[in-house]
């Protein structure tokens, strides 16, 4: 048994993987396993006992999530829907991008076992509308398990049917917020529903709806196939199984790469990402894309769980690390990534929609000179409440926030730098103070 398990049919040529061959290296044994052999109560427990958490980001149990849906009688009449989150825009993530490219059929064996566990009979793929590829390479494995009898009336004999469409999403990052996605396919503006009522109870056209991301569902085809025990054996920490965990910016190696949960985060760097490139030393890191916080190089020895990095004022995430080096302005970056998500709000409501274009222009009075020692302390006023849970409608402006106010944190030399200099020096000396 493979101990890689999500990137056991990854090929260095990039080439896909289609389901003659997928079937070849043990592809579909868990959704046979599911229809012949098992209940949906007894997947369930099988989620719960493996500990899965969410790999979008969140970290939410799984299997926790999917005993809210409504079974049997209490479902009420009409459809429930499985909802695969393939929207994939969080800044300076891309893991989900190499399973929809290379091994589309095990995203659809996980979304067919997950959709028998909650009885769903509807399912969506809600993919990101630049993945232009992935489109391609997966509506020919929708098509080949069609084919086969994988998808459409009473699968394999079992009497348990499921129809699986791909759609394709118009953009904008807020559409990877699960109530947001939902309205969007729905045809509706793409704004963050209230919570409650929640879409395990009723979601998707009023109907209980589960959304999880393309690697979460991934992960349900090995634990259906290979059961709970085995999965528990491949964490090396706190969380149970494998994570893609990636790393971009100015290391030897940017990539992703397929890693027991609680790697450190120094191996993931040095190791696999190859280290920081010469002439570069590392200031920093955000751990799980760009709406995370600011760790650094004190960090490096801590476990890449849920928890630990919770623990340590930041999130995993999506596991996928930003790095920040000697040679590029911390204010800069947090700026960049402060415009791409004023730019992505959905304009609900005034801290979002107002406050991060307003800290954008704050930030670049500080890279123009113009700021001064007392904006430091605005700054850290204004984003604290922007980025406070229960401030905004969801958690955009929050997760938006973060990389500022740990800026502020760890390099609040650097803002006062920006103020006694008249401006950002990393240009002015070749990216170096």
């Amino acid at each position: 048994m493979t101990d890689r398990p999500l990137t056991q049919n990854i090929r260095s040529d990039g080439s896909p993987t289609f389901l003659e061959r997928y079937e070849a290296n043990g592809g579909y044994a868990g959704v046979r396993k599911a229809l012949a052999d098992m209940t949906p109560e007894s997947c369930l427990e099988e989620v719960k006992n493996a500990g899965l958490r969410g790999r979008g980001g969140a970290g939410f149990p799984t299997g926790m999530k999917w005993s809210f849906v409504p079974m049997g009688e209490k479902a009420g009449p009409g459809h429930k829907y499985l909802i695969a989150n393939a929207d994939e825009m969080e800044p300076g993530t891309f893991k989900d991008r190499l399973i929809l490219e290379q091994d589309p059929h095990q995203l659809l064996e996980g979304m067919i076992a997950s959709a028998f566990t909650i009885q769903a009979d509807i399912a969506y793929i809600f993919l990101r509308g630049e993945y232009v590829l992935a489109a391609e390479r997966l509506n020919q494995a929708i098509r080949e398990c069609y084919e086969a009898g994988y998808l459409g009336k009473n699968i394999l004999g079992s009497g348990y049917s499921l129809e699986l469409r791909l759609h394709k999403s118009a953009g904008r990052y807020i559409c990877g917020e699960e109530t947001a996605l939902i309205n969007a396919l729905e045809g509706k503006r793409a704004n963050p529903r209230p919570k409650p009522p929640f879409p395990q109870v009723a979601g998707l056209w009023g109907r209980p709806t589960i959304v999880n991301n393309v690697e979460t569902l991934c992960n349900v085809t090995h634990i259906i196939s290979r059961g709970s025990d085995w999965y528990k054996t491949l964490g090396r920490g706190e969380d149970n199984g494998t994570k893609l965990f990636g790393a971009s910016g100015n290391v030897k190696n940017p990539g992703v790469w397929e890693l027991p949960m609680g790697t450190p985060i120094r191996e993931i760097l040095e190791e696999h990402a190859g280290g920081m490139r010469d002439g570069y030393q590392l200031r920093g890191f955000l751990p799980g894309g760009g709406s995370t916080d600011f760790l650094t190089e004190q960090h490096l020895d801590l476990a890449m769980d849920y928890d630990v990095i919770g623990k340590a004022g930041s999130r995993m995430g999506t596991g996928t690390m930003i790095i920040l080096d000697d040679r590029n302005c911390p204010l800069g970056m947090v700026r960049n990534l402060s415009q791409f998500f004023g730019h992505e709000s959905c304009g609900f409501c005034t801290p979002c929609r107002d406050g991060i274009p307003w800290i954008v222009q704050l930030l670049d009075q500080f890279e123009q000179g113009e700021a001064t020692h007392e904006d430091i302390a605005l700054l850290e006023e204004k984003a604290a409440f922007i980025g406070g849970i229960g401030n905004t409608h969801c958690a955009l402006a929050p997760g938006a926030m973060e990389p500022v106010n740990s800026a502020l944190k760890y390099f609040r030399e650097d803002f006062e730098r920006h103020v006694t200099e008249g401006g950002c020096t990393y240009h002015r000396a070749g990216g170096r103070h």
